[in-house]
């Protein structure tokens, strides 16, 4: 990916931040996922609610909202995380159940891009982040 890509996917995941829903833990996500031949973002934030099993990472609400809108393939994904009115230093990764999830759709090609700016982030595969994932080919 060109650093502008890279860069436009970041704002996207930055925009999608804002509509974090964590009254509790204040600590906003935001990711934005390109699909493979559409180059359509859809951007999603976290939404934790007090009972911890009933929540949802951005990671994930911005693979369902694709998947429901009938985007079933991705090539990246941009994720940015922090408290209200902190600069993170560390970079935000995807959880266990994302990376999972996202392996489903983007299979261990899918580029992760772990943002603290536009300008200072990590650019890795799913494959680096779970080596052995379980995908569709598995069950071939």
């Amino acid at each position: 990916m060109e650093k502008a890509e890279i860069q436009a996917l970041i704002r996207e995941a930055f925009a999608a931040q804002k509509f974090a829903y964590v009254p509790y833990s204040h600590f906003h996500v935001g990711a934005a996922l390109r699909g493979q031949k559409t180059d359509r973002c859809s951007g999603a934030a976290i939404l934790r609610t007090r009972a911890t099993p009933p929540r949802n990472c951005a990671e994930r609400t911005a693979l369902f909202k694709a998947v429901s809108e009938g985007v079933r393939e991705f090539d990246a994904i941009a994720i940015v995380g922090s408290k209200v009115g902190e600069t993170n230093t560390l970079v935000t990764g995807p959880c266990g159940v994302c990376r999972q999830a996202l392996y489903e759709f983007g299979g261990p090609e899918l580029t992760v891009i772990m943002a603290r700016s536009e300008d200072d982030y990590i650019v890795t595969t799913l494959g680096d982040l779970l080596p052995y994932g379980f995908g569709p080919a598995n069950l071939e």
